[in-house]
């Protein structure tokens, strides 16, 4: 059965999300008090509806205990995403995912029972940061505040060296779970595999444990 998705509020982050749902085949009733921007996703989503998602008799009436993950992104109306998220979890919706304006938001969403917070602006200005910081990095997902995956190219440092030789978990506490070489992809190397010149790493581990890494065996 396909997975039923309702996004509210369709400004940029949460017409993104409501595109990307649609094209995955998705069921999304997309959901916002801008006519509009209703109009604009009536033939992308599976239903779209102009409603004020604070007043709780629309939510009943849209039926929307009955997805299975509600997207809250609203833009700079902090107090109707706050609202909004409360009555959703108190409507009994199990899975709310909310953006988040800034700290103080995020920490009275946590409170009042949100399911997921997301920075989007927040998050890719640093995925970037850490991306044009680094010629080695292609790309960075932050998994927490000192957590992250990162794709790292090998470099002629590493070239025929083995991951056991390198003893990156004991030296540097990250761990490669992944390599990628051209269209091959090695999921879970074993100690003895070798790492060539422009190899894509996959490495998940502490931020201050990758940083060193980069440092002291890309640079």
């Amino acid at each position: 059965m396909k997975k039923e998705f309702a996004v509210i509020g369709l400004g940029r982050f949460g017409g993104s999300i409501c595109r990307a749902l649609a094209e995955e085949g998705m069921e999304v009733l997309a959901i916002d008090m801008d006519e509009d921007r209703v109009n604009e996703f009536a033939m992308i989503a599976s239903h779209a509806v102009v409603g004020d998602t604070t007043d709780e008799n629309v939510l009943k009436s849209l039926g929307i205990r009955n997805f299975d993950h509600v997207i809250v992104a609203i833009g700079d109306n902090i107090q109707a995403s706050i609202l909004t998220t409360l009555m959703l979890k108190e409507l009994g919706v199990t899975n709310v995912t909310v953006k988040a304006q800034n700290d103080y938001h995020e920490k009275v969403l946590r409170k009042i029972g949100a399911d997921h917070v997301v920075h989007p602006e927040r998050d890719m200005g640093r995925r970037i940061a850490h991306n044009i910081s680094s010629n080695n990095v292609l790309d960075y997902l932050e998994l927490s505040d000192e957590h992250s995956i990162v794709e790292i190219v090998a470099s002629e440092k590493m070239d025929g060296r083995s991951i056991i030789e390198m003893d990156v978990r004991a030296r540097y506490g990250i761990n490669i779970v992944a390599i990628k070489r051209g269209n091959e992809i090695i999921v879970s190397p074993q100690a003895n595999d070798l790492i060539k010149k422009g190899d894509i790493l996959i490495v998940i581990g502490a931020d201050s444990d990758i940083n060193r890494f980069e440092k002291k065996v890309l640079q």
